[in-house]
């Protein structure tokens, strides 16, 4: 296939090379009407910014401009179809749950899943086997789970439909996806992949293998997270018999909008030229620049780069990308929350994931000798005022055997009951009725029809109360708590 060709940038040219007239949404007009300082800071952004149906194509989409995009897209890493969405990997990964399970049919998933897995669970009714990440007490890191522990799984639960997995997770730990796809596939089961922090991976021998190389039956991408796709670019690929292309297109109908971003479709075609044609080369430079940074962020007194000896191994991760950069600041006798937020008040700096020992400084190709001095920068500037992050607020991490919630209900029979607010210290015992979720990475820590635990909601309060974000409950701050009114 010619992967010098964007179907999608290409349309766009033409559509402004013609000169069209639109008299049609958006109402905007090509900025004609747009805000003054909306025309200033978005620039060019509404120039582009058309219809899909009726706009970049004719009304019946006879141009087959977004099918030739993603058969371009599904030829660049080795999936037999692909799939954009402009609703993030949030709704990507929803319908792969939803093509492979449907109401009160079970799903083998990893308990470190992203929140938008759990929307999925409430939205379809999908009876979850939780599978347990391998815990790292000494850390407080969960990584992916084992081949092991989802065959297991299976074993109790033969009649799952399939399996979920989050790898890479935020912090950059790895699966043995290989494994775990002969796990799945000799059941006659799929293997669904979130790997929404690896649009990187099909583009460097040097980084972990990708789902699809790996086995994987749907993959699930956010290119928007390492890749350089605008905000909510996702795609999904698939590959093998397992399930039906028109299944999942059907599923992703469902959730997906009517009025998808031309823009968003544009930037996930220019990335995939991009990758495709100058990946290696670009992807190479960036894992000599995050060599270099482990090095000198390492040096800092105070502050230590977790590698491969820190987080693979017999039960840790199978593999690990190397351009998160993941900072333990114990060192410095503070908390990763007082450390992003001095960088970004007093260097400019916006850190990643920040929890209450860690900051995570993701790199990708975009990165350069001068961003990444920017970066050492702030963080020696960090050591140096450590005096003045000291004392942080303790938060009461719980053992990992504490942070296993019972199942007491299903996620969507909990989050549509009748349900009530309690006080935090009078919920344990109680279901919950709501996600609570520290953010990012958007791992929840309770879900709907979990029973509560004193450990847990200590954890919660007290990392609230050290900076956590924790953005989905209905009281932010969990001086209260939803649950179920009658359990």
């Amino acid at each position: 296939m010619d992967h010098t060709s964007a179907p999608i940038l290409e349309a766009i040219d033409s559509y402004h090379a013609h000169g069209r007239l639109a008299f049609t949404p958006p109402g905007h007009k090509q900025a004609r009407g747009a805000d003054e300082q909306a025309r200033r800071v978005l620039g060019d952004a509404f120039h582009s910014d058309v219809l899909a149906s009726g706009g970049l194509d004719d009304r019946r989409m006879r141009g087959r401009v977004l099918r030739r995009a993603e058969e371009l897209m599904a030829d660049a890493v080795h999936a037999d179809h692909t799939f954009f969405t402009t609703c993030g990997s949030s709704l990507s990964v929803k319908a792969a749950m939803l093509a492979v399970a449907g109401p009160h049919e079970r799903l083998l998933i990893g308990r470190d899943a992203h929140k938008s897995v759990v929307s999925g669970l409430i939205l379809c009714g999908i009876d979850p086997v939780w599978v347990e990440p391998q815990w790292d007490a000494e850390r407080g890191l969960a990584h992916p789970p084992s081949p092991q522990a989802y065959e297991e799984a299976f074993e109790r639960h033969p009649d799952a439909r399939g399996a979920l997995i989050t790898s890479p997770t935020p912090y950059g730990t790895c699966a043995d996806l290989a494994r775990l796809a002969e796990v799945c596939h000799a059941r006659g089961r799929p293997l669904i992949v979130d790997e929404a922090w690896g649009a990187h991976l099909p583009f460097h021998p040097d980084l972990p293998k990708w789902a699809m190389d790996a086995g994987a039956d749907v993959c699930v991408t956010s290119i928007h997270k390492m890749g350089s796709g605008l905000e909510q670019g996702s795609v999904f690929h698939l590959r093998g018999d397992l399930i039906d292309p028109a299944t999942l297109t059907s599923r992703a109908d469902l959730l997906g909008t009517t009025s998808p971003s031309v823009l968003i479709y544009a930037g996930l075609d220019g990335w995939r030229r991009q990758m495709r044609l100058h990946g290696r080369e670009l992807l190479g430079d960036a894992l000599d620049l995050a060599a270099e940074a482990r090095r000198a962020i390492d040096a800092i007194d105070g502050l230590h780069v977790y590698g491969r000896d820190d987080l693979t191994g017999p039960g840790l991760a199978d593999d690990l990308d190397p351009l998160p950069i993941l900072i333990d600041v114990a060192g410095l006798d503070t908390s990763g929350y007082r450390v992003a937020d001095w960088l970004r008040s007093h260097r400019a700096l916006d850190v990643h994931i920040a929890d209450h020992r860690r900051v995570a400084a993701q790199l990708t190709f975009a990165d350069s000798p001068a961003t990444l001095a920017a970066l050492l920068d702030g963080l020696r500037d960090v050591a140096e005022h450590r005096a003045e992050l000291r004392g942080a607020p303790t938060v009461a991490v719980p053992k990992p055997s504490e942070l296993r919630l019972e199942q007491a209900m299903l996620p969507r029979d909990a989050y549509f009951g009748p349900v009530e607010d309690v006080p935090l210290e009078r919920a344990a015992g109680r279901v919950s009725a709501e996600m609570a979720t520290p953010y990012p990475p958007g791992i929840p820590t309770v879900l709907p029809g979990e029973r509560l635990t004193e450990p847990v909601l200590t954890y919660l309060r007290t990392g609230i109360e050290a900076g956590m974000y924790v953005p989905d409950p209905a009281d932010p701050r969990l001086r209260t708590i939803r649950v179920v009114e009658s359990a």
